[in-house]
């Protein structure tokens, strides 16, 4: 008896037939419904025109993606739904008008991936030699956002970021958590012939016990991003980049080996910037800066109203003003929204304790 002639086979058959227009009814439903969501949003795009509001709305998206996930029960796990749905989200904010995002390039950095994370597929992406030049595009208003990394779990914070907050006017308008692989990436996909690695200090860093026990002898060669160090081993078949998949694909690598950091927990915090003031969503983080008096107790005398009010310090660091030697400004994120009543209250007291305080943004505590 053929396999056509089995009836087993041709119930399976059948059955699978059956299965299979059942799931082409469901998509068809399910463009319907995406092409019905998006002429909804152009009509509130067309709203916000009006009232002069931003495209972006990360307390809505926020939100969106939170509920979503509470009435998730599978078998859709939750990091799918939110792939998913930034796609969606990002597809309707592009018909309500196109964005461009401006990120620390070039393209398939770590930064570039927490943008698409953030943003989806669907904006313009532009990448940038340095994170000056991030806050100038979108100071000027060449992009619309920009994404810088602020700090990583190993190796801190980038104070170049938070430096420059000092003299700008641009806010947070979101944050984002990358957690941080790095994978070795060649042309002929074997560490036989590697003598020269390419990759950023960081990186190497991270990975540095997985290089002595592997590749004691090869050369290490610094570059200002990973995807750099992935463009220029894409050109020679005697190198080698740590770099992250992305970048891989991008530029036609073989991962010779992957997950090669020393410390598996390895997360960098990014910052989204931009003009807008974002809503309160009830799970928010406030960023500040401010200036004390250069006398004892000052310090403690600013951060005494967050203690008395019961608000949760989160982070608080110490710069150099760069303006006069030894002048130093604090910056603290604390748990709030500023249209919180008590967060707005506290940080009048601290003002009254400062020489200089503002506010960096209110924006979405993001999972890290």
């Amino acid at each position: 008896m053929t396999n056509s002639e089995n009836p087993k086979n041709n119930n399976s058959t059948s059955k699978i037939s059956s299965l299979r227009k059942s799931i082409n009814d469901i998509d068809d439903n399910i463009l319907d419904l995406i092409n019905r969501r998006l002429l909804l949003a152009k009509e509130i795009g067309q709203i916000k025109e009006v009232n002069n509001e931003p495209v972006l709305d990360s307390a809505r998206e926020t939100t969106i993606i939170k509920r979503l996930s509470g009435l998730n029960k599978g078998p859709l796990g939750n990091n799918a739904l939110h792939h998913i749905f930034t796609e969606i989200i990002a597809a309707s904010r592009e018909i309500q008008k196109p964005q461009i995002v401006t990120y620390l390039g070039p393209e398939a950095t770590f930064t570039h991936i927490a943008a698409i994370n953030h943003f989806g597929r669907s904006v313009s992406f532009v990448p940038q030699p340095s994170i000056s030049d991030i806050f100038s595009e979108v100071e000027k208003g060449v992009c619309h956002y920009g994404v810088t990394p602020v700090e990583n779990s190993i190796e801190g914070t980038v104070n170049y970021t938070v430096d420059l907050f000092y003299d700008s006017n641009l806010k947070i308008c979101a944050e984002i958590y990358l957690a941080i692989s790095h994978d070795l990436l060649s042309t002929k996909g074997s560490m036989d012939d590697i003598k020269v690695i390419y990759s950023h200090p960081h990186a190497f860093a991270q990975c540095r016990r997985w290089l002595r026990k592997n590749l004691p002898e090869c050369v290490l060669e610094e570059c200002s991003s990973t995807a750099l160090a992935a463009q220029k081993a894409s050109t020679e078949p005697d190198s080698a980049a740590i770099a992250s998949r992305e970048a891989a694909h991008i530029y036609k690598l073989q991962v010779t080996a992957s997950k090669i950091e020393d410390f598996s927990r390895n997360i960098t915090r990014f910052l989204v910037i931009g003009k807008d003031k974002i809503r309160r969503t009830g799970c928010d983080k406030t960023s500040i800066m401010f200036v004390t008096s250069h006398v004892p107790g000052a310090l403690y005398r600013v951060l005494e109203p967050i203690a008395e009010a019961g608000i949760n310090m989160v982070k608080l660091e110490s710069r150099p003003t760069k303006h006069e030697n030894w002048s130093y400004f604090f910056s603290v994120d604390i748990e709030g929204h500023i249209e919180d009543t008590i967060v707005k209250e506290t940080i009048t007291e601290m003002k009254k304790l400062c020489l200089y305080l503002k506010c960096l943004g209110s924006y979405p505590r993001a999972q890290g």
